[in-house]
């Protein structure tokens, strides 16, 4: 078992814009109205940095820089992991399209957006940041890949440590064969201890063999947590929300899964 604090939130999703906003919807307090994921630039980024932000730099940056402000910590000053089931998708897209085609000139910008830590790279540009970083790939447990890897890292290290997962559909026709139903992100911002600003206290243990999922009561919030990878991380969100004592499995790689124990601080 694992421990660790959550001084931080981030969320930005279909109807969810925010954490202060999406609170009350996860908690059951207001009912989940569906609408368009509100990307924005970030101004964290310098502007010839923020024209070259894709989708999930923007979600990633966005749900980041939302959990920091809350903690009210430098961001300059905590290590990261990344965690999305693709990357950046519509490049991965423009990519293949252009090496279908003459001439087979790829753009130095898509080239260096379409490596998957690229999300990590535009972070400490725009964090300032020189802490370590990890980016990880784990198809649809790619939020539990994130978490498990965070929660270790703050557990064996004793680092403060921000979690941040995304994940947006891709272009036809790849999203025939790997449909992601919206752009979703949302951060964590965890710690070793507790202090004034913690919100909640996390037990992560991985769990050898197959579980049933904790799932959403809403229908629209459920079909987002099954549609996209990084919103696996919905329930951990509406056990936050809710401020009671809960705990919830999500699933993990080769049909093992993730426990999770939430204490509110």
């Amino acid at each position: 078992m694992m421990r660790c604090y959550i001084e931080g939130i981030g969320l930005l999703g279909p109807g969810l814009d925010g954490w202060v906003a999406g609170r009350a919807v996860l908690a059951g307090d207001a009912d989940y109205l569906a609408a368009p994921t509100n990307l924005r630039a970030s101004d964290m980024l310098p502007a010839a940095e923020r024209r070259r932000a894709g989708v999930p730099i923007k979600l990633a940056l966005a749900v980041g820089q939302e959990a920091f402000l809350q903690s009210q910590r430098d961001t300059s000053k905590a290590s990261t992991v990344f965690t999305s089931s693709g990357g950046d998708n519509d490049n991965v897209h423009a990519i293949n399209g252009i090496l279908a085609t003459a001439p087979r000139e790829v753009s130095p910008t898509r080239f260096h957006n379409s490596v998957h830590n690229a999300a990590a790279g535009y972070w400490c540009i725009a964090a300032g940041s020189h802490e370590p970083s990890t980016s990880l790939c784990a198809y649809d447990a790619s939020f539990a890949a994130g978490l498990l890897e965070s929660a270790t890292q703050v557990a064996v290290d004793g680092a403060v440590v921000a979690l941040i997962a995304y994940d947006h559909p891709y272009p036809e026709p790849l999203h025939a064969v790997r449909p992601i139903a919206a752009a979703f992100g949302m951060a964590l911002l965890l710690t070793p201890q507790q202090t004034e600003r913690s919100l909640a206290a996390l037990e992560v243990d991985f769990v050898l063999g197959k579980t049933t999922e904790t799932t959403m009561k809403d229908a629209g919030l459920e079909a987002l947590r099954r549609g996209i990878p990084a919103a696996r991380g919905l329930p951990l969100l509406a056990a936050l929300a809710g401020g009671k004592p809960a705990q919830i499995s999500i699933a993990y790689l080769d049909d093992n899964h993730l426990d999770i124990r939430v204490s509110p601080c």
